[in-house]
């Protein structure tokens, strides 16, 4: 009401004709009975055709005051009376437009409409008259021309598509390749068909904008925020959908409770969804994850997840039962190939040895770009050795391409389009230095690697037992944990079958101790070639574990010890009748004749029992 209030204030002042009303956004006459109505149209239509925010919405966008403008004070040649009747005209537009914005300034509506209003407090720039909406006029001596931003930054980037720019620009900027050429549409998504292709249940479900709640789980590098970014830019190009982004990493509980009061709003209003993608969301502790459950319960907000770590114990259970988990997997060789030819086209670099597909694109140069080729075997190597990360393998190949382009000397005729440069392997394995290996020492890796080490000794595999060993080793794992789970093995796979094997075992961990990495891989190696080797034997390991169940399983008190197998010190436990009838089987020369189980569990076998057995 206080908005409304204050348009018809502000159209009084303004109004040519007493009989009409003039609209503060349109600036056209209507009848005080009708001009209601036509705002709540005007106004929706203003935000989602001209506002800012509504072009891109990747982050909360951030509430701008036009008091932030340079102040002054007023000038004598300005009407202070008009200047006070547009900005108090203005002042609805913005109080509404307030509420599509991230309220990080903590300035409540209230207080700058009452600010806005006030001729005294609302600054006035010198020389600059303002229309209705607070926006700035040309007046005498001004130009009519904004000032366009100079320089290529990250954000201008985003909003150019990366053909639109020279493969010497990419090249030079700061923002990493894998950021610069990030897809926009499934067709340029490699490496995931069995997640998003043609066929699949999620693919319909993208076409057709009905984005489900997603928790994406997947190692780094594998495409998580590059299919958010893709399910991003099909709400934006379609309208369907307005997308925010948040870290879990730099975000707060209180931001994300502001997107999602901005959600309600939008929802209420706009009739529009809001997708909220939340990258690390592993991050988020119990409670933070718990803002989330009643919001995607009712709809209020999709979610889409991304995380490294197994969703089954880094996200609550109550928030996977409300999202569908999407497992990526990483990508591989053929797939990094398809990335890496994408990027050398993209970039105008030309592959040797190689016949393009369109003639006609043999030679693009200008005359004022370097001509840059690229060895065949250079994108083989990254394709291999970036261990289906594809974030690393750009970023590895802007290394090298930059390097070569920085090195190269200016030709003497002062003209660069003769210039030819080269990219080798060599160029490329220097900048990756070593290959790129996966592992976590506290993450899901972890686990896997010690469990393909464990079942690969199991099954007498050296060679791969090996594999797994130089893997976790090389990959940063403790090897003091390793020797513990090789002490374990010893006596839990190998058992009785080679009583040796728990002595090694326990040497081998002992020198561990000593010597520490690296010196004490090939004590490991010894070890784990030693155990895969031994004759294997878990008759020890079942029959405790039949122990365990048969003392779980028991119905009732459990029964008492025999009192013949009882000590008996003192005087008057003797006469209770412990350890009586005890035979002592030193004293025999034969077999003792004696029972050792209550009797309840006399003739019970454990090495053959089961507890299904009646």
């Amino acid at each position: 009401m206080d908005v409304l209030r204050e348009i018809n204030m502000a159209n009084e002042m303004t109004s040519t004709t007493p009989d009409a009303v003039q609209c503060p956004v349109c600036f056209k006459d209507f009848k005080p009975a009708t001009i209601n109505g036509h705002l709540d149209v005007c106004l929706l239509k203003s935000v989602t055709d001209s506002s800012p925010s509504a072009t891109d919405e990747s982050e909360p966008p951030l509430k701008k005051s036009r008091n932030s403008a340079e102040t002054g004070p007023p000038s004598p040649g300005v009407n202070n009376t008009v200047a006070s009747s547009s900005s108090m005209a203005g002042a609805p537009s913005s109080a509404v437009f307030s509420l599509f914005q991230t309220n990080k300034s903590k300035v409540s509506v209230q207080g700058e409409r009452n600010g806005l209003v006030s001729s005294t407090q609302s600054p006035v720039n010198k020389g600059v008259k303002r229309n209705l909406l607070g926006e700035a006029e040309p007046g005498p001596g001004t130009d009519n021309v904004r000032s366009q931003p100079s320089g290529l930054n990250g954000q201008n980037l985003k909003k150019k598509t990366s053909t639109d720019l020279s493969p010497r620009t990419l090249l030079t900027i700061n923002t990493p390749l894998a950021e610069t050429l990030r897809p926009n549409t499934l067709e340029e998504y490699f490496g995931q068909n069995k997640v998003v292709g043609q066929q699949t249940l999620l693919r319909s479900l993208l076409d057709s904008q009905e984005v489900p709640s997603l928790i994406l789980w997947g190692p780094p590098g594998c495409g998580k925020t590059t299919l958010a970014h893709i399910i991003a830019s099909a709400s934006k190009k379609k309208g369907t959908a307005r997308f925010v982004t948040l870290s879990a990493t730099s975000a707060s509980t209180n931001d994300v409770r502001e997107v999602i009061k901005q959600a309600q709003n939008e929802l209420r209003l706009c009739k529009r969804k809001t997708i909220m993608f939340i990258d690390e969301i592993h991050r988020f502790n119990k409670s933070q994850q718990d803002t989330f459950l009643p919001h995607v319960e009712c709809g209020t907000v999709t979610l889409i997840g991304a995380t490294t770590e197994n969703p089954s114990f880094q996200v609550n259970a109550a928030l996977l039962s409300r999202c569908r988990v999407l497992v990526l997997e990483k990508l591989s060789v053929e797939a990094m190939g398809l990335i890496l030819d994408r990027a050398v086209a993209t970039l105008g670099i030309k592959v040797l040895g190689r016949d393009p597909a369109n003639p006609k694109d043999q030679d693009q140069s200008d005359g004022h770009e370097p001509k840059i080729f690229i060895e065949q075997k250079a994108l083989d190597t990254i394709a291999y050795f970036c261990d289906g990360d594809a974030r690393a393998g750009l970023n590895s190949l802007q290394l090298a391409v930059q390097a070569q382009v920085s090195s190269a000397r200016p030709n003497p005729s002062g003209k660069d389009g003769s210039q030819e440069m080269l990219v080798k392997e060599d160029h490329v394995k220097e900048g990756l230095q070593r290959s790129h290996i996966l592992y976590d020492k506290a993450g899901e890796e972890h686990y896997n690697c010690i469990s393909a080490l464990h079942k690969s000794m199991r099954g007498s595999d050296e060679n791969a037992s090996l594999y797994w060993l130089g893997r976790m080793l090389e990959g940063g794992e403790d090897p003091l944990y390793v020797a513990r789970r090789l002490v374990r093995f010893a006596s839990e796979d190998v058992g009785m079958a080679d009583p040796s094997a728990l002595p090694q075992a326990v040497s081998a961990f002992q020198a561990c101790h000593f010597i520490g990495m690296p010196e004490c891989e090939v004590i490991l190696a010894q070890c784990v070639v030693y155990l895969a080797r031994a004759p294997k034997s878990v008759d020890i390991y079942k029959a405790y574990a039949n122990v365990k169940a048969c003392l779980r399983n028991h119905k009732g008190p459990l029964p008492s010890v025999p009192l013949h197998l009882r000590n008996a010190p003192t005087r008057l436990m003797k006469q209770l009748g412990y350890a009586k009838g005890y035979k002592y089987n030193p004293a025999f020369s034969g077999t003792v004749e004696q029972d050792y189980l209550p009797d309840e569990l006399q003739g019970i076998d454990f090495f053959t029992w089961t507890p299904s057995d009646p």
